[in-house]
């Protein structure tokens, strides 16, 4: 069984929520860790000092906008520089911009889709060489419930969220030759800034959705990554859906 002591990890918008949660679960348990931010440089340097403290075998914080192929690439490059491999890479930056069909602009529309979903393609492409190379890795594509059902108000986010389902597939098949794993996780409702700001009416009406009664935790989803590192060697081209009993495919 693989463990992920000293095992580079790429996590993609780990700075907080999902993200940071993962790069914790993975940084504690011996890992070294990239700590990829777009934005929130101050609260990425103090996710990286935490980590040191706590277990990492390494940690930085890489400043990169991976909706920009060309920063995925430097991401890629400074793992490297600093590490010398990856073993992990998790696709887990995204935005929210939420309108129904008839008041989305197409800048809400490429916005979320160049964030969501090719983000995560950019990030593949930029690793590929250096997995086919090792003949070894792992990719863990963060979706969504929203993926599986749709959302109201969600086109764009859902759209993206879809993708990553068929990317994930189509990546599965490809690279099992080099030994590389590739998964997703759908989460449905996380206890995130995102579930605290949902007005309470709206909560009780996704509370009754969930058969489960509660909203599932950032640690919960982070130790489902970690499972798919650990233990998910025979794990390939799936979609690992923790959602409470909301949807069941």
């Amino acid at each position: 069984m693989r463990t992920v002591e000293n095992a580079v990890v790429i996590i993609t918008g780990a700075s907080r929520g999902i993200g940071r949660a993962i790069a914790e679960e993975f940084g504690h348990g011996g890992a070294r860790v990239t700590v990829n931010y777009s934005h929130s440089k101050e609260q990425a340097e103090e996710l990286v000092e935490s980590l040191l403290e706590h277990g990492a075998r390494g940690a930085i914080a890489v400043q990169a906008d991976v909706s920009d192929p060309d920063q995925a690439v430097k991401l890629v490059e400074k793992t490297i520089d600093k590490f010398g491999r990856i073993d992990a890479l998790i696709n887990n930056a995204g935005i929210n911009i939420d309108r129904t069909l008839k008041n989305m602009s197409v800048q809400d529309w490429r916005m979320v889709i160049e964030t969501d979903l090719s983000s995560y393609f950019y990030m593949i492409k930029a690793a590929l060489n250096h997995f086919i190379q090792q003949k070894s890795g792992t990719i863990i594509n963060m979706s969504s419930i929203a993926g599986q059902t749709g959302n109201y108000g969600q086109a764009n986010y859902s759209a993206a969220k879809a993708g990553i389902l068929g990317l994930t597939k189509t990546a599965a098949l490809e690279l099992a030759r080099y030994n590389v794993t590739v998964n997703a996780i759908c989460p449905g409702p996380i206890e995130t800034e995102m579930w605290h700001v949902i007005p309470a009416e709206a909560k009780a009406g996704l509370m009754k959705k969930i058969v489960l009664n509660r909203a599932g935790t950032v640690q919960e989803v982070a130790r489902a990554a970690r499972y798919l590192y650990e233990d998910g060697e025979y794990y390939t081209g799936a979609t690992l859906t923790m959602n409470g009993g909301w949807y069941m495919p």
